[in-house]
């Protein structure tokens, strides 16, 4: 147990991170407000509150935080972790694709956000988590609409960060490399796909087959080792913004800048060019 117990507002808390997440704040001692959009696979416990919110509804995440608050009088961490990830190039992606995309990934955070920053504020504190990924630093051909998210999701709460610091309030953005989770399997979405990608999706993904088949976990970080990560960090009195999780996660951001780097050395007034 904790000597202080905090309140932890965790939103897509019903697997994966989410679910991770929740459990190690319990077995710390916390309190949790867990949100889920349907069927989930938390267990019961006295110090876990299950809240249904669909994070793309602006007036829902206003009134789950007001309802939390009311609850519990306070809010010390929230963390933004509903999300999903999206597989089709530009072209092949719909409206609709793209619009439940950008709806869940990027502004559901942004509408959470907005909503405690005035209780963190008035009780002169708190911690908002941001669950990123590598794929903010870089992109990958078809993953496009999904890093286009995590850009967003990073530029906002980079600035929030700047914003809000004077009220006591900390922004972290986790960067994850490869979790071991149902991200890549039953949780992905497939934009329709056109018969031109597939060579490339072939060699991306080892199949141009969409969805693409049930498979073996491709391994990675566990959620259980995540979380315990994400929780030293908050517990911490100070920290990076960004926090990158796995061992594969600091060189795939190194590649992702280096890129970067050697396409704007390209312009000969660059420094070092």
């Amino acid at each position: 147990m904790t000597s202080s117990p905090q309140i932890w507002m965790i939103t897509g808390a019903g697997r994966g991170l989410g679910r991770a997440l929740a459990e190690s704040a319990l077995e710390a001692g916390h309190i949790v407000v867990a949100t889920v959009r349907g069927e989930h696979e938390l267990p019961a416990h006295d110090r876990l509150t299950i809240m249904t919110l669909d994070v793309r509804d602006r007036g829902a995440a206003r009134d789950t935080v007001r309802r939390a608050v009311e609850h519990h009088g306070r809010i010390d961490v929230l963390v933004n972790n509903a999300g999903y990830g999206l597989i089709g190039a530009v072209e092949e992606a719909s409206e609709d694709d793209i619009r439940s995309v950008m709806d869940t990934n990027l502004l559901g955070p942004l509408w959470l956000s907005q909503a405690v920053i005035p209780v963190m504020r008035e009780q002169s504190g708190g911690h908002i988590v941001q669950i990123s990924t590598v794929g903010a630093v870089g992109t990958m051909p078809l993953l496009g609409l999904y890093n286009s998210t995590k850009w967003g999701l990073e530029g906002f709460s980079e600035a929030m960060a700047a914003e809000v610091a004077r009220f006591g309030i900390r922004v972290s953005l986790i960067e994850p490399g490869a979790l071991d989770t149902a991200w890549a399997g039953p949780s992905m979405r497939f934009s329709s796909p056109s018969d031109v990608y597939d060579e490339q999706r072939t060699e991306l993904f080892g199949t141009a087959e969409v969805p693409w088949p049930p498979g073996d976990s491709a391994g990675g970080t566990t959620p259980s080792d995540a979380a315990a990560a994400i929780l030293a960090h908050v517990a911490s009195d100070n920290g990076p913004l960004r926090v990158l999780i796995g061992d594969d996660a600091p060189e795939q951001v190194a590649a992702a800048l280096d890129l970067r780097r050697q396409d704007y050395s390209r312009d000969p007034r660059f420094p070092g060019a």
